[in-house]
């Protein structure tokens, strides 16, 4: 007879036995699902790659239609600006043309009456224009300026030669930026 206890090989096999079985009876869903996740893997990695990708699409169309909207509205401000830019402007002359039309409509003859009334249209015309950041050029006795003033002709004179002499046609700028240029002679060089 033999005894299980004196003959290793035996005592080893049970143990080995004994250790499958046990490894058997601790498998949990939990051991089972992260012993079979290495072969679900790739195609859970293939299953998030694909939804990142959805993800990110999602995100960049969001993204595109934010931008295309910010355009359209920066465009449409810019039309505006430009239909609307000079309705303060066009607010400021609106008192001349009310001052114009009164003068019109006065019938009395009286010509001090209409000269008061067009010199006082005139500085409203003049302070519309003034806020309006339009300067006028009246450029007598300066350095003549090709960018500011267009000289008629050269007539000899005391002053400096190529000095303004006379102001034919007041010139306007705006900003810095000539609307007219000033009509003016221009003195002769001695």
């Amino acid at each position: 007879m033999e005894n299980t206890q004196d003959n290793p090989s035996t005592q080893n096999s049970k143990t080995a036995d004994e250790a499958v079985h046990e490894a058997a009876e601790n498998v949990t869903p939990e051991t089972a699902a992260e012993q079979a996740a290495p072969q679900a893997s790739p195609e859970a990695a293939l299953a998030d790659a694909q939804a990142k990708i959805v993800e990110l699409q999602e995100s960049f169309l969001r993204a595109k239609a934010e931008t295309e909207n910010v355009r359209r509205r920066a465009h449409e401000e810019v039309q505006k600006a430009h239909k609307f830019a000079i309705e303060s402007f066009a607010e400021r002359l609106l008192p001349v043309m009310d001052s114009l039309e009164a003068a019109l409509a006065d019938s009395t003859g009286d010509l001090t009456k209409v000269r008061e009334g067009v010199d006082l249209t005139l500085r409203q015309l003049a302070s519309a224009m003034e806020k309006g950041r339009v300067v006028v050029v009246n450029p007598v006795g300066e350095k003549f300026d090709p960018h500011r003033h267009q000289a008629i002709s050269m007539v000899p004179a005391e002053q400096e030669p190529n000095t303004v002499v006379a102001v034919l046609q007041k010139g306007y700028v705006i900003a810095d930026r000539v609307l007219r240029p000033a009509l003016v002679t221009v003195a002769q060089p001695k």
